[in-house]
């Protein structure tokens, strides 16, 4: 499997939706916020931004689709980001430290390294291909 294998669709289908809500439910399940209260609500805020930001990109599972799909995937980095920021500025400690530098990685690694290049429509029909005689 090449490494760049998340596509638009992946993307669309089993992560967005997924993972914004496993952002708002897993605060309270892993009981996040013991080192500082916003712990807790950082992660709730972030999911529910994830499923506005689903709902209005560009993409299979897009319910209002002005948003295109590259700036949805920078604003996931910026997420990724910020989660890392957050972590160090609110002094996060053990479990809540954790939680957002496991999911600040996995977001970098989904939307950058794991990230397949979309493919253009000459690409999809092999234009500008040639064969060899």
């Amino acid at each position: 499997m090449p490494i760049r294998f998340i596509t638009k669709s992946i993307h669309a289908y089993l992560i967005d939706y997924p993972i914004a809500i496993v952002l708002m439910v897993a605060p309270f399940l892993l009981k996040l916020g013991q080192s500082n209260p916003p712990a807790l609500w950082l992660s709730v805020a972030a999911g529910a931004a994830a499923l506005l930001l689903a709902a209005l990109t560009d993409h299979p599972t897009g319910l209002i689709r002005v948003i295109p799909y590259w700036l949805h995937l920078w604003v996931d980095r910026a997420v990724g980001l910020a989660f890392i920021v957050a972590t160090f500025v609110f002094q996060f400690t053990g479990l809540d430290a954790w939680y957002y530098l496991v999911l600040a990685a996995a977001v970098l690694l989904t939307t950058s390294v794991f990230n397949a290049p979309e493919m253009g429509a000459s690409q999809r029909a092999n234009l500008g291909t040639r064969k060899a005689m």
